[in-house]
């Protein structure tokens, strides 16, 4: 019943005949175990611990980087009990079981989550910058990271065009609601004669390339790249204390040299299919052209167009009229083009208007309503005779 030999229990009864109950406490209770670890390996790791550089490092990070940097091979479960005691690491409570709701993607390719987290990645060495992930929802794998000063439109294109050269065309892109994204605009009239749903500048892009934008409906949904900022936010900003790292420039070589290759080491799976989904890029289908933001404006009588707050004259008059849609197209590299249905027009750029010059928008003028004697005058009216007062001015 006890799970002990016969003779281990004629040794214990003889015990607690001789000593009592106390007989059937184990010999070595009270005594240091024969096990123990050494004391100088447990002192030169609490040493390293209190470090400034290590501060807030949990026992899995802190066992990885005390291999690897100063040679002390422990486990985890040791390292978490040695923090809890010096006070270096607060438990966490107990968490709710996880449960997935959505199966992965079958390959490589399929679905990639895209997603960018404002942080203090440099804590107060540096200002506060964007880190742009592209992670694979079949293998968990990062397929491509950069630090940005901001998430934008041109700046999620840019980004996004590193990562197509390397990689190829996916199939998705699973991203929030962002309005970089989506856009809540209803339809013009043209757009619903053409049957077509408005698109953000990125969206546009991703048609023109066959790319299918999903927008997740909750944070949830998305959870790879979520549960990857928590891990980044605690492992990366300890990764760049460590190398004194405190800008955008030295922060991506450091993910390019090796953070990435590490992390997806770690924690990338092995997908369902070794198929490749990635497509290559269309023969003859500039990038440049594609990633770019396309805005419609009208041609003035004088043959000008207002774009933001510059003044552009078109010198290509013969190929355009007035009120005519020209598309200015704001391409990557900073360069600006004019295009009328599918022909580059040449122009030149005339003056920024400035504060002073644009007329702010008269919103909270009331509504003129029309004066009693205005009423009278359509032929057969009359006012009744029971309600005069609502004629008075």
């Amino acid at each position: 019943m006890v799970g002990l030999s016969v003779r281990q229990v004629q040794r214990l009864c003889g015990r607690v005949r001789r000593e009592g109950p106390a007989g059937i406490a184990h010999r070595l209770r009270g005594r240091p175990s024969n096990n123990q670890l050494d004391a100088d390996k447990l002192e030169r790791a609490l040493s390293a611990l209190h470090d400034s550089l290590w501060e807030g490092f949990g026992p899995v990070f802190a066992r990885d980087k005390l291999k690897s940097m100063c040679g002390i091979d422990l486990s985890k479960e040791t390292l978490r009990q040695l923090m809890t005691q010096v006070g270096l690491w607060q438990p966490w409570g107990r968490r709710l079981r996880h449960r997935s709701w959505r199966k992965r993607s079958d390959c490589l390719g399929m679905m990639i989550q895209l997603d960018g987290s404002t942080h203090r990645w440099f804590e107060d060495r540096g200002p506060m910058c964007v880190l742009l992930v592209y992670i694979d929802d079949a293998t968990s794998r990062i397929l491509h990271a950069e630090f940005v000063n901001v998430e934008d439109t041109i700046t999620l294109l840019k980004s996004t065009r590193g990562y197509l050269k390397q990689w190829g065309r996916p199939i998705a892109f699973y991203v929030d609601r962002d309005s970089i994204y989506k856009t809540n605009r209803k339809p013009t009239v043209e757009e619903q004669a053409q049957e077509r749903f408005p698109m953000t500048q990125f969206t546009r892009a991703m048609a023109e390339l066959g790319i299918k934008v999903i927008a997740a409906n909750s944070p949830q949904a998305k959870g790879r790249v979520e549960r990857g900022f928590h891990t980044h936010q605690d492992r990366l900003v300890k990764e760049l204390r460590l190398r004194g790292i405190s800008d955008i420039e030295s922060a991506n070589q450091f993910l390019r040299d090796g953070y990435i290759e590490e992390h997806n080491q770690r924690y990338a799976v092995v997908p369902a299919s070794s198929v490749d989904a990635h497509r290559q890029l269309v023969p003859g289908q500039d990038l440049m052209e594609v990633l770019s933001v396309l805005t419609e404006r009208t041609v003035r009588n004088d043959y000008t167009i207002q774009h933001y707050r510059e003044i552009f004259q078109i010198q290509s008059k013969a190929a355009v009229h007035p009120k005519a849609k020209v598309v200015v197209q704001e391409r990557l590299d900073g360069s600006m083009r004019m295009l009328y249905r599918g022909l580059r027009l040449e122009f030149k750029r005339l003056k920024m208007l400035s504060d002073e010059t644009i007329e702010p928008r008269q919103t909270d003028r009331k509504k003129r309503r029309p004066s009693v004697k205005r009423l009278f005058r359509y032929p057969g009216y009359r006012p009744p005779q029971s309600r005069p007062h609502i004629f008075h001015q």
